[in-house]
């Protein structure tokens, strides 16, 4: 459920409507709705409401906008972060480091310092060096750092091949079948305490039995290291619940199963249970608002040329998702369409042969369930400005990461002195 409704015939995000926000900040923009937001992480705590005391660490690689991260954390989500820069996002955005957990299979010596400094829950390791450089950076500084291994369990999660991190041959985590060497290894590490198991199989899931065969080897783990003398307290059981893009493709589970299904299988365990909660908080709270520059005709279909390109949103043309595409103010006809940007690739397109409202020059059209994954991965291809953002909270809004002019792109760029001769 979303808080993007037509009122009198026009799109609106809660009480504003979508035209005043065009008309103020220009095309393209993120639109993002609190009411959303809250309602997401209202209904994902309360899945997990029969567990004792469970961390929901907001994956911010979804959305690390400092305003979104603000709403959350005055929610009381924690964070799950993969680089120092996320960290530092997080931190200032009013999340307690003792709140967040720290993933990703390249952490640097100076993102591990920045961490222990900071004093964050626990860092998610991801193979044995990664544990002998931490081990040495925390006894520099004369601390002990919280661990679990996080451990590739051999799953395929049924998603796309470029978000699944589960399988023998991802990057991520060490082996199911090493995990009592490793950890046997990094007992005896010093300024280590080894304190959990984790485990993240994909995103975008839209089927529990995958995170349920996962988690079985998960509950199995913790037994065995138990059992070989490990004092293991947490279990970070990752992320990856899918939101719907598709109305025609069959609804993920909801928050609600996922948490009977985890309260099923966790119990018994004696750990805090984490959860890394991204795209199932964000996804459906963002819209992208684009504007009609064109309609032309092609050899079959019209091509519908927007505002909007794939350095915008690149989910469309990195992974072919879907994303419902609706106009603002919709006339009632529906035609099939190719909706494509004014990127200089072929790639550069949303849809092809879409049936969508009919649409015409300057209409504006908002791409749906563009809130995770969006405006984080945007770039400045074709020498583009990177999209604005907009958070709105009832009847008020504000801009919460304007659009930079190309001027700053521009000045970013240094010409050498031998250069300068030329010009």
């Amino acid at each position: 459920m979303d808080h993007f409704d037509y009122v009198d015939g026009a799109m609106r995000v809660e009480q504003v409507p979508m035209a005043a926000i065009a008309e103020a900040v220009g095309t393209p923009v993120y639109v993002y709705s609190t009411a959303t937001l809250t309602r997401h992480v209202g209904v994902f705590s309360d899945a997990l409401s029969a567990l004792d005391d469970p961390l929901i660490a907001f994956a911010v690689k979804a959305n690390p906008n400092a305003a979104v991260l603000a709403t959350l954390a005055k929610l009381g989500l924690g964070a799950d972060v993969v680089s120092g820069g996320e960290l530092r996002r997080a931190v200032a955005a009013g999340i307690p480091a003792s709140r967040i957990v720290f993933s990703g299979v390249g952490k640097t010596a100076d993102e591990m310092r920045l961490a222990l400094e900071l004093g964050i829950f626990q860092f998610n390791l991801e193979s044995e060096p990664e544990a002998e450089m931490l081990s040495e950076v925390a006894l520099s500084m004369g601390k002990r750092a919280p661990v679990a291994y996080r451990i590739n369990p051999d799953v395929d999660a049924g998603t796309h091949a470029k978000i699944s991190t589960g399988k023998s041959e991802n990057k991520f985590g060490i082996p199911y079948d090493r995990a009592l060497a490793s950890y046997a290894a990094a007992r005896n590490l010093p300024g280590l305490d080894v304190q959990g198991v984790a485990v993240h199989i994909g995103s975008q899931l839209t089927d529990l039995a995958p995170l349920e065969a996962a988690f079985v080897k998960v509950g199995a783990l913790v037994a065995a290291l138990r059992a070989a003398g490990h004092d293991i307290r947490t279990a970070d059981l990752g992320g990856g619940l899918g939101v719907p893009y598709d109305p025609a493709l069959p609804v993920p589970p909801s928050p609600a199963d996922y948490g009977a299904m985890v309260t099923r299988v966790t119990q018994g365990w004696n750990v805090r249970l984490l959860f890394e909660p991204g795209r199932v908080i964000v996804g459906n709270a963002g819209a992208l608002l684009s504007r009609v520059i064109r309609v032309k005709q092609g050899a079959q279909a019209p091509f519908v040329i927007v505002d909007a390109a794939m350095n915008d949103l690149m989910r469309p043309s990195l992974y072919d998702a879907w994303h419902d595409i609706r106009a603002v103010k919709p006339s009632g006809q529906r035609a099939a369409a190719n909706v494509v940007g004014p990127v200089c690739e072929t790639g550069d397109t949303f849809a092809m042969d879409r049936d969508m409202d009919v649409v015409a020059a300057d209409d504006l059209v908002a791409f749906m369930t563009a809130g995770a994954y969006g405006a984080t991965m945007a770039g400045t291809y074709n020498s583009r400005a990177l999209t604005p953002e907009v958070l709105v909270s009832g009847d008020k809004w504000a801009v919460v990461r304007a659009r930079p002019p190309v001027e700053t792109l521009i000045a970013g760029d240094i010409i050498p002195d031998w250069l300068k001769s030329v010009r």
